[in-house]
């Protein structure tokens, strides 16, 4: 970018979580370098958001209301598709329940790379960076393609080089560049939760664009990671649909590929034991409308 200072936006999605967010926004507030813009997409917040947002101090602050829950995946489309019409050279997408350390923009903003991911830990300064440094979408005998990640092959952030290559991200600290835009488009709304990160990530990454974890950029992570969720209830249906069209999309063969329709006969044939009929009929409904989504979504931002 030459000796001209970039300028960055960064992008929240929110959901009735209004106490986490008002502290996510103070760490804002607190920043060595305080980023241009931040653009809040409320997804309909039915909690005392508003109330939060109204009274938030924080310059360059932007409430993007939507009349309805757009999910995790349409609050970053939308975010993300208004912060590169107004410009910025960069975009930090978060959510609500991390607050970045005071130097963490800084030392993103150091790096002369197109995608950059701030490093995670808990709140008693433990890694919890769970983003991949291997993504296997190679292996059919994979079930899941995450197989190593910053947490497990570092164990403690000082363990880690200054840059740790990844392989894939979650929308928690992930920084791009417009030219990523440019080349790959906006998020994927249609994911509504689950996977909208990962997609963008391999999408990015098979464009040519290299993603870097920055040990120094520090992110605390207010809640426990829950990675488990109920695969019988609303969010299992997501879980099992989104991992499909990833498999689906962007599968390196055609043993990859034919992996959903696989564990959708496993998931069914052990319903009787396991998980029930809840959950068979999730994964049959999640592999038949993973098949509308296989196209690779296209590079407009219109």
């Amino acid at each position: 970018m030459g000796d001209r200072v970039e300028t960055v936006a960064v992008v929240v999605v929110t959901y009735n979580r209004a106490d986490l967010l008002e502290r996510m926004l103070v760490g804002l507030a607190a920043l060595d370098r305080l980023p241009d813009a931040v653009l809040v997409v409320d997804n309909a917040s039915t909690d005392h958001t508003p109330a939060v947002l109204a009274t938030a101090t924080n310059p360059g602050l932007q409430v993007i209301r939507s009349e309805d829950n757009l999910g995790g995946a349409g609050g970053f489309h939308l975010g993300v598709r208004t912060a590169y019409e107004q410009g910025f050279d960069r975009i930090w997408l978060m959510d609500d329940d991390v607050i970045p350390a005071p130097g963490c923009l800084t030392e993103l903003m150091a790096r002369d790379e197109d995608c950059l991911m701030a490093v995670r830990e808990d709140l008693a300064g433990h890694l919890i960076e769970k983003a991949a440094t291997r993504f296997d979408l190679r292996n059919p005998l994979a079930i899941h393609p995450k197989r190593s990640l910053v947490e497990t092959d570092y164990g403690s952030r000082g363990a880690m080089p200054a840059l740790v290559a990844l392989e894939n991200v979650a929308f928690e600290g992930f920084m791009v560049r417009r030219t990523v835009v440019d080349a790959i488009g906006l998020p994927d709304p249609s994911y509504f939760i689950f996977y909208d990160d990962v997609d963008y990530a391999v999408r990015a990454r098979r464009a040519g664009f290299r993603i870097w974890a920055v040990r120094d950029a520090v992110l605390v992570r207010q809640l426990d990671f829950s990675q488990q969720h109920d695969l019988s209830g609303w969010k299992g249906y997501y879980m099992y649909r989104n991992l499909f069209v990833v498999h689906l999309r962007y599968g390196e063969n055609a043993l990859v590929r034919l992996k959903p329709w696989l564990i959708t006969a496993v998931v069914v044939l052990l319903s009787p034991v396991r998980g029930g009929r809840a959950e068979a009929g999730n994964v049959i409904r999640a592999m038949r409308d993973a098949r509308g989504m296989r196209a690779v979504p296209t590079r407009s931002v219109d």
